[in-house]
């Protein structure tokens, strides 16, 4: 006999219901510090404001033009922007980037000739003070970049809030150059979409992917340890982007990279974006931030303290649809996808969340979910709104997270950090990054060339400013 989806979740249920009041029994009261990366937030009276942290237009190899990527995020309800293009810092929205279209940019990531539009200063003030939205305006986040043209093994971050990468040839030819750039020059910055560049993309299972027991996955997540671990303007990693295809495994990356730096300090925030380079990729991911009101400054603050929850339209992760399929007792298949224009199915949005470490206790009140669950060390150890910390003493290590599910999408929480007697430690190994071997070899050959008139003439060439 068939038994049908909505009885298998509800035996699951029951089973760990009933496994989790014999396990509660024989758990250790921990006494539990929780950190929590919403503790300032007034969910009562604070906006959340949805924010795109990385797109691309014509200024690179985006399809869309300047105003009008601008334009249609404006009309899907964003309330912040950050125009990322490869190479190129965002100085405003009014002028073409008049000192950094550089010819390199355009030569190798552009698909066809260079054009950029800007706003008129007109519309920039009806978008900067939410005309045709009762008010309500979308604002620049300062200084956008992606910090990779012609990179040498396509390591992607984006920064904000530093001119730091403007027309730098070769930009990232590793990780870590442009990341303690950014944090010397006072921005912030975060590693995108890493799945595309560690291959995990290409694996056909979770379990695959990350494997630390292989051994270029295990350099890569000591890589990524070190640097998020060595510069805190490093907010953390991109875990869902333009419609997951390349991300469904960075989730996992994430509770690895939680696990091995939070001991050490310091948090690892999530974001989503739609990295759109194309006008129907707006509205597939978004970030929210959380905010007494919706300018830069508070951006900036915001990101750094990880008040803010991902969010995504799109799930192309298999196990995760499965988990989700039980939990709900809907079959949702191998992969979740909606029509990112369906106003009529709102993701789900966390109301408020308390914190009482008196009980050890974390409970979320949230709209629009079917389900919501708990993960330590990269699994699902409870499902419900809240959980008692102390019924899974024997499970969890250094953090305790949340998702949300429902008909609208995922949201995902920053993680909440557990300080307790016997907690796990850092490990100190010694990690020796060769990406600065590239690096230094980039250096090298461009110095060379340079240092032949030749080569010097076609190097300025190649990098001076496109003039319109």
């Amino acid at each position: 006999m068939k038994i049908s989806n909505r009885i298998v979740a509800l035996i699951l249920a029951t089973i760990m219901a009933f496994s989790g009041c014999i396990v509660a029994s024989a758990q250790e009261d921990v006494d539990y510090t929780i950190n929590n990366p919403y503790g300032t937030v007034d969910f009562d009276s604070w906006g959340q404001y949805k924010a795109d942290l990385h797109c691309h237009t014509t200024a690179s190899d985006g399809d869309a033009d300047m105003d009008e990527m601008i334009e249609e995020h404006y009309a899907q309800g964003y309330d912040a922007l950050a125009l990322t293009d490869h190479g190129i810092v965002s100085q405003n929205w009014t002028s073409v980037y008049s000192r950094n279209y550089y010819k390199i940019v355009s030569l190798i990531s552009n698909k066809k000739p260079l054009t950029v539009t800007p706003l008129t200063e007109e519309r920039y003030q009806e978008i900067t003070t939410g005309v045709g939205r009762d008010g309500r305006p979308m604002i620049e986040i300062p200084m956008g970049i992606e910090q990779n043209p012609t990179s040498l093994n396509n390591a992607h971050v984006n920064s904000w809030y530093t001119e730091y990468g403007d027309g730098i040839v070769g930009g990232t030819s590793n990780y870590e150059e442009v990341i303690k750039n950014v944090d010397a020059t006072g921005g912030l910055s975060v590693i995108n979409h890493p799945g595309e560049y560690t291959s995990a993309k290409e694996e056909e299972c979770t379990a695959d992917a990350y494997d630390e027991n292989d051994i270029w996955y295990s350099y890569v997540i000591k890589k990524f340890a070190n640097i998020l671990t060595t510069y805190d303007s490093c907010i953390g990693i991109d875990i869902n982007s333009k419609q997951d295809g390349r991300t469904k495994y960075d989730r996992k990356l994430w509770d690895i990279l939680l696990g091995k730096v939070v001991p050490t300090g310091r948090n690892v925030f999530a974001i989503a974006t739609t990295d759109a380079h194309q006008l129907d990729k707006v509205g597939c991911a978004w970030t929210n931030l959380c905010m007494p009101e919706n300018n830069a400054e508070n951006i900036r603050t915001c990101l750094q303290n990880g008040a803010f929850f991902a969010v995504s339209r799109y799930i192309k992760n298999a196990d995760e649809m499965a988990q989700f399929s039980l939990e709900t007792g809907i079959d949702w298949g191998t992969e979740f996808e909606q029509d990112i224009r369906d106003e009529s199915l709102p993701a789900p949005k966390v109301t408020d969340i308390v914190v009482d470490e008196a009980n050890d206790t974390i409970s979320l009140s949230v709209e629009n979910a079917l389900t919501v669950h708990w993960i330590a060390d990269g699994k699902v150890i409870h499902v419900g709104n809240t959980i008692d910390l102390d019924e899974y003493s024997d499970e969890i290590g250094s953090y305790v997270r949340a998702e949300a599910f429902g008909h609208g999408g995922v949201l995902y929480t920053q993680a909440f950090t557990l300080e307790y007697d016997n907690a796990p430690e850092a490990n100190d190994s010694f990690f020796f990054d060769f990406g600065n071997i590239l690096a230094e070899i980039k250096y090298y050959i461009i110095e060379i060339c340079t240092s032949i008139p030749i080569g010097k003439a076609v190097f300025d060439y190649l990098t001076a400013p496109v003039t319109k």
